[in-house]
């Protein structure tokens, strides 16, 4: 059976995982960008890639990934987002692909041209309806009918309750890390994630198990 976890275990596991086990959290990105990285490369054109990228570790991933694309010689460009102040370890990401000189926007870009969308602006901290200019980028992504895979869990949605606070990107597929979200079994949620692929990233569930 598949173990599922509320936004507050999973930051639990997180949290174990990287204090008390000893694993950086940036380890535990490369490990989700891989993993995107795979899935990508399976089911998906990457003639011209797009990844939206959000303030948090969310948006660090997709930072990760979009180097790893880069690397392999994949046309990637990047939409930054975020709304807050990054993380280290988003700041860290986006110094990597500066470095590489990977083309990035402030906004949502023409999508004429772009095949993919990798949807990496929230995680599972979203509690807040979500600004008007993203509300309007989403809907156009949403409407262009671009496949997206989402990193995590759709961006827009409660990963508690399914809710859509203000809009929410409807992937082809979400790939959630280590374990499922609550809120990606329950519509809007579960509509909104499309297919949901779980990828083992090295999270451990102790805190899951440990009364």
């Amino acid at each position: 059976m598949t173990q599922l976890v509320t936004a507050a275990e999973m930051k639990a596991c997180d949290q174990f995982t990287i204090q008390e086990i000893g694993v950086p959290s940036m380890v535990l990105m490369e490990h989700a960008a891989l993993s995107a990285l795979d899935t990508l490369e399976q089911s998906y054109d990457l003639s011209n890639t797009l990844i939206l990228c959000g303030s948090g570790n969310n948006g660090g991933d997709g930072y990760a990934l979009a180097r790893l694309l880069h690397l392999k010689g994949y046309t990637v460009s990047i939409a930054e987002l975020g709304t807050t102040t990054p993380s280290a370890e988003n700041q860290q990401q986006q110094k990597i692909c500066t470095f590489y000189q990977i083309p990035t926007f402030t906004r949502v870009p023409d999508l004429f041209g772009v095949t993919t969308i990798v949807d990496a602006i929230f995680g599972i901290g979203l509690d807040r309806t979500i600004s008007d200019e993203l509300i309007e980028m989403v809907t156009l992504i949403n409407e262009s009918g671009i496949d997206v895979l989402a990193l995590d869990i759709p961006s827009g949605i409660h990963a508690d309750t399914g809710a859509v606070m203000g809009a929410a990107i409807e992937a082809k597929q979400t790939l959630t890390f280590q374990f499922n979200k609550v809120g990606m079994t329950i519509d809007p949620g579960l509509a909104c994630a499309g297919e949901i692929l779980i990828a083992d990233i090295g999270i451990s569930d102790q805190p899951l198990t440990t009364e």
